[in-house]
């Protein structure tokens, strides 16, 4: 895999308070030779509103659609994202996933971890269930509610 190519969403990754999203965002995406747009980016992340305000003035779930704008700014075609609608409400939920279908839509593999069960229900072609380190179950969503009775 070259470089680019994989992209992550960290749960609880630090921003630079100081710059606005619309910069931070810019200032990532010119580290990647062949970026998205800034608008796209800020588009599929729901980020245009908030664009001129300050990273440290961001709420919870605010701050996860930034991680998420930063994780897509070199268009990867893997990305992955760890518990990526922590702290977000029901509505930015529904906004964060409209964007990674979207994202996903250009041909990109999204891989994400949840502790969110109808999350992994509605948005994913393949779940894979870990308890206790070990492969639990793995096949459709369907499949496995079918399994487990």
């Amino acid at each position: 895999m070259r470089a680019g190519e994989l992209g992550a969403m960290l749960q609880d990754a630090a921003l630079i308070p100081e710059l606005t999203v619309k910069e931070l965002v810019d200032v990532v995406r010119r580290l990647y030779p062949r970026p998205l747009g800034l608008t796209e980016i800020l588009e599929l992340a729901d980020l245009t509103e908030l664009a001129g305000r300050r990273a440290n003035k961001l709420f919870g779930g605010q701050s996860q659609r930034v991680r998420f704008a930063l994780a897509i700014a070199g268009a990867p075609r893997i990305l992955l994202l760890d518990e990526p609608t922590a702290a977000m409400d029901v509505e930015s939920r529904l906004r964060f996933w409209a964007g990674t279908h979207d994202y996903a839509a250009g041909g990109r593999t999204v891989l994400f971890a949840t502790h969110y069960l109808e999350e992994a229900d509605e948005h994913s072609d393949r779940v894979i269930v870990i308890a206790r380190s070990r492969l639990a179950a793995d096949g459709t969503a369907a499949e496995i509610k079918a399994g487990a009775g």
